[in-house]
């Protein structure tokens, strides 16, 4: 198994945006061979001296998958072009992190 945290940093005021087309496209990714996670999730204020500031306008996207090769392959579905391209204008900067247990 591999953990993706995906960090997107979307146009100022538009995150909800973001979010609604990522209600869209998550059954379709959940559905996907291979996939054991996909949610989105927004900081929240926790009042933990540990936790940087507060991002208003960052979506981060926890994903698991069985394998390297079935987070390749969803990343080449149709379904998921789609949401790139409608979701190109509000998406800033986008990071990826996959991780594996140890």
């Amino acid at each position: 198994m591999i953990c993706v945290i995906a960090t997107v940093d979307v146009a100022a005021g538009r995150r909800e945006e973001l979010l609604a087309m990522f209600r869209e496209v998550a059954p379709k990714v959940r559905a996907e061979p291979g996939c054991i996670e996909y949610v989105a999730m927004v900081d929240v204020r926790s009042g933990l001296n540990a936790q940087g500031p507060v991002r208003d306008n960052a979506v981060t996207i926890i994903e698991k998958w069985e394998s390297v090769a079935a987070l390749q392959t969803h990343l080449k579905t149709l379904h998921m072009a789609d949401y790139f391209r409608k979701t190109d204008d509000l998406q800033l900067s986008l990071s990826l992190q996959v991780l594996e247990p140890v």
